[in-house]
């Protein structure tokens, strides 16, 4: 990610250069095919369905005990990457004022006037209803509705409630990014377990660190755009102590998993050293903040691509690890 730090904060980067960024630009009447694609991909936030797949993929690991089925697997990953695509694509359309705003945001298609608010709206509701009738078709109802449930409340309890109102947002909001868990699980067994609730749990907990510590390299556009985040109203001590405190529970977290799934030492030691290492870095952060270092000295950023490699490491153990006995 980049941050453009040469521009006032009134302005917004638009299809046709830098225009005040209460100004909306209009969609301009043609658009070349190839531009209006990769707009409609933009809304789907693609770098954040990476993610979001690969907590799916895993648990349908551990519930086949094995490999599971292909044709469950590929139809489970394009409906979640459709669903999932669907929730954001429906979050662009409810929060285009303040990704105007915001440096991090204001290329995204919206902000640039690529696509018009009411394509945006349009396309995200066409993604969740197919998304929703291909997990019926040719997966199962139970994570059919449990698609549904993460798009609803992404959407109407994340997006419309809880962002623009508490510092806790991202602590509830969080839930919506936690359910690819339980769809992965649901696909294969068609019903739900506690090893898919501990993993939920892993999600749940890592969602709070991450998020803050990418929020407070970007604090300023947060600010600007009157978010609430936790580093736009507390201090950077406060939020480096709660992101530690919620680290630790995310390792132990993955630690119950060890004996609640059954999993193997492998997986074991694989989440003892992932987790010392991740608490080694979010102590660095305490430490710096009680030397008194503050603002971008503190690198909050290598904290945010650390917990990245985390939960992709730690996920790729627990589908390594039902193949291995």
């Amino acid at each position: 990610m980049t941050v453009l730090i040469n521009k006032p904060e009134t302005e917004v980067e638009g299809a046709a250069g830098v225009v005040p960024a209460d100004v909306v630009p209009a969609v301009p009447a043609r658009r070349p095919i190839g531009a209006l694609v990769r707009a409609y991909v933009g809304l789907t936030k693609p770098r954040v369905i990476e993610l979001l797949l690969i907590t799916t993929l895993p648990p349908m690991f551990v519930a086949a005990g094995g490999l599971p089925p292909l044709a469950t697997v590929l139809a489970t990953l394009a409906f979640g990457t459709m669903s999932a695509g669907a929730a954001n694509a429906i979050n662009c359309f409810i929060d285009r004022d303040i990704d105007a705003k915001m440096r991090r945001t204001r290329r995204r298609p919206l902000a640039r006037a690529q696509v018009s608010p009411a394509e945006a709206l349009v396309f995200g509701i066409v993604l969740a209803v197919a998304s929703t009738v291909g997990f019926l078709v040719t997966v199962n109802a139970l994570a059919a509705g449990l698609s549904v449930a993460a798009i609803a409340y992404y959407v109407f309890v994340y997006s419309l409630l809880l962002k623009r109102r508490t510092s806790q947002n991202v602590v509830w909001g969080g839930i919506a990014g936690c359910m690819p868990v339980l769809i992965g699980w649901a696909a294969i067994t068609d019903g739900l377990d506690w090893t898919p609730f501990v993993l939920f749990l892993v999600v749940f907990l890592w969602t709070p660190p991450h998020t803050w510590t990418l929020a407070m390299r970007y604090r300023e556009d947060y600010a600007v755009a009157n978010v609430p985040m936790l580093p736009v109203v507390a201090t950077e001590r406060r939020v480096i102590v709660e992101s530690l405190l919620y680290t630790w529970a995310t390792v132990a977290a993955s630690l119950a998993l060890w004996p609640v799934a059954g999993m193997s030492a492998v997986y074991g030691t694989v989440a003892v050293v992932l987790g010392a290492v991740l608490l080694a870095e979010g102590h660095r952060l305490l430490h710096n903040v009680r030397s008194g270092m503050t603002g971008v000295k503190l690198r909050p950023m290598r904290f945010f691509h650390l917990s990245n490699v985390y939960l992709a490491l730690l996920f790729s153990a627990v589908a390594i690890d039902p193949l291995l006995f």
